[in-house]
């Protein structure tokens, strides 16, 4: 009896080792994920993606990883970070627009209790979550206590670095934050750079101090970890060693650099050799002050390169943490190349460079930065925005590219960012991840969208995607899983994918797209509840991806089934508001 007894005991000691060894090889195989964004960059703009700015990192990430060669985003930053964070379209989650709350269901200003984050999905799975770089999907910052309901923290992530709302000097940035407290680059306690502080750098950096944290304190849990960056958004600022790297590459101008990455991104096979480019939108034999925006652009290719190699060091510190193979590495773009130009200013001399002149009282070290254009720099420079008199890079500088390179960036396709024709919602997307991804260096054809990336994670890493969060109902996931895709290039069983921003409209279906003609970023038709018929254009994307012949007139009866689809989407997704 005695040794029946011994028996039960030592078989159930076997079973309890064997099921916790199960328990621990389970929690192993669960993937690392890392999603990286980046900020205004067309999708000819890194290396892989047919640009002459050398990418080293992100190629090789595509070469052993798989490429979409028909990635959507949502044209606009604020939008397509909601989108991306919660699997929903922009306005399902309150964020339809930017961060300014025009009192309607789908343009609040910030993302609702009605969503939830992909580190909210991911916490109580088990993972950590970690965040470094531009948040931007909560409200303006008035009454800011109030608002930080919305911040990373509020959010599900664990630890977070960056900044809450979007554009701002890349040398003093506005609304820097650790945790949930404003800094300033020179009161930080737990990060102080031995070079000058540039904020690409520091996403960069606070990323590796997080890896490193995790492995000293949770290194038997799985992270997520979301890098978001604002380069290559204006202002072009740049360390000056990196600009000289791109120093005479531009100076050939706009016709010549466009023809290159047209032909390079055919010989990668990522367009067809049969799509025309879209149209040149300026001629540089016919500019002034070429020396000018020459380096305007060689300012923003060195935002990218600088990117690219802060991505490097969160590679190779994966890499000897042993955490590469295991790790789900996504990049990808919030908007297409931007158009938009700032004010140009003037002083009473005409000869004086506004760049040299300190007319401000130096800033103190817990000074905040208070101001998206700043006036100033911490030495008391003053700042010149979009002056002719002074080359950008510097933080005595305020400058954009504008839409005769930014028409560079989106080659081959027509418009920019605001614009939901293919220039502004096509995105580079790079997925890395050694142990399920064994296609490599493979282009895969299957359109997806930003909605597609949260129902992958939750796919991936086991989650359960809530229908209730803190006592808030949550609507149902719309994106589809890529797992497959990224596996097996497996076809993705979808209806359609739909675009809208500032009545900007559109619709893919299959090989149509069906998008309203280019108006301006005024939103013309944003609260009315019909667009006209004879306003709409509907492309082949397999024959005419560039968008340039529009068979409107030749399928009228497509246009208006593939009109009223949009039309119901935009009515149960709060895309088209009611009047007030």
């Amino acid at each position: 009896m005695k040794n029946y007894s011994l028996l039960i005991v030592i078989i159930t000691l076997l079973f309890a080792l064997t099921s916790c060894n199960q328990l621990e090889e389970e929690e192993t195989e669960r993937p690392n994920i890392i999603l990286i964004m980046s900020d205004d960059m067309g999708y000819s703009d890194i290396g892989c993606y047919g640009s002459e700015i050398e990418t080293p990192v992100l190629d090789g990430l595509a070469e052993n990883g798989v490429r979409f060669s028909q990635f959507y985003n949502t044209a606009r930053c604020c939008p397509t970070r909601a989108s991306l964070l919660t699997g929903l379209y922009p306005a399902q989650t309150g964020l339809g627009f930017m961060t300014g709350d025009e009192e309607l269901p789908g343009y609040r200003g910030e993302i609702g209790n009605h969503c939830v984050t992909i580190a909210e999905v991911l916490k109580p799975a088990g993972y950590r979550t970690y965040m470094t770089g531009k948040w931007h999907v909560a409200r303006n910052l008035k009454d800011i206590d109030s608002l930080k309901y919305n911040w990373p923290m509020q959010r599900g992530f664990d630890k977070f670095y960056g900044t809450i709302i979007g554009a701002g000097s890349l040398w003093d940035p506005w609304t820097l934050t650790r945790g949930n407290e404003f800094i300033t680059p020179l009161n930080d306690p737990e990060y102080q750079p031995e070079e000058k502080w540039y904020y690409t750098d520091a996403i960069s950096d606070n990323a590796l101090m997080y890896i490193d944290e995790h492995q000293q304190e949770s290194a038997d849990q799985p992270f997520f970890m979301y890098v978001s960056y604002t380069a290559a958004h204006w202002p072009l600022h740049a360390p000056e060693d990196e600009i000289a790297l791109h120093k005479g590459k531009y100076d050939e101008g706009y016709a010549a650099v466009r023809e290159k990455r047209y032909q390079k991104l055919i010989e990668l096979g990522l367009i067809d050799e049969n799509w025309s480019m879209s149209e040149q939108v300026a001629n540089w034999d016919t500019m002034q002050n070429k020396t000018w925006h020459a380096r305007n652009m060689e300012a923003y290719a060195a935002m990218i390169s600088r990117m690219d190699k802060g991505i490097g060091k969160i590679v190779e510190k994966l890499r000897a943490a042993g955490k590469l193979e295991n790790t789900l590495i996504l990049f990808l773009q919030d908007n297409g190349g931007c158009a938009e130009t700032l004010n140009w200013v003037s002083t009473d001399d005409e000869n004086e460079e506004l760049s040299d002149l300190r007319v401000y009282e130096p800033m103190r070290a817990d000074e905040l930065q208070t101001q998206m254009f700043p006036k100033q720099n911490r030495e008391g420079f003053s700042v010149a925005i979009m002056s002719e008199k002074v080359m950008a890079g510097s933080d005595k500088t305020y400058h954009a590219y504008g839409p005769n390179w930014a028409n560079v960036s989106n080659t081959p396709f027509r418009m920019y960012k605001h614009w939901v024709h293919e220039g502004g919602v096509s995105t580079p997307l790079i997925a890395h991840w050694p142990e399920k991804i064994k296609d490599k260096n493979a282009i895969r054809r299957q359109p997806g969208h930003l909605i597609d990336i949260m129902k992958t994670i939750v796919d991936i890493s086991g989650a359960e995607y809530p229908d209730q969060y803190n006592e808030n109902e949550i609507h149902p996931l719309t994106g589809k899983s890529l797992l497959g895709v990224f596996t097996d290039d497996k076809e993705i069983d979808r209806d359609a994918i739909y675009f809208e921003h500032e009545g900007n409209r559109g619709l893919r279906q299959g090989k149509w797209k069906l998008v309203s003609k280019a108006y301006q970023q005024a939103g013309k038709f944003r609260k009315t509840d019909e667009i006209p018929v004879d306003q709409w254009a509907l492309f082949n994307m397999e024959e005419d991806r560039t968008e340039l012949n529009d068979l409107a007139d030749e399928h009228p009866e497509m246009v208006k089934e593939m009109a009223e689809k949009w039309q119901q989407w935009a009515t149960q997704t709060n895309t088209i508001p009611k009047p007030k």
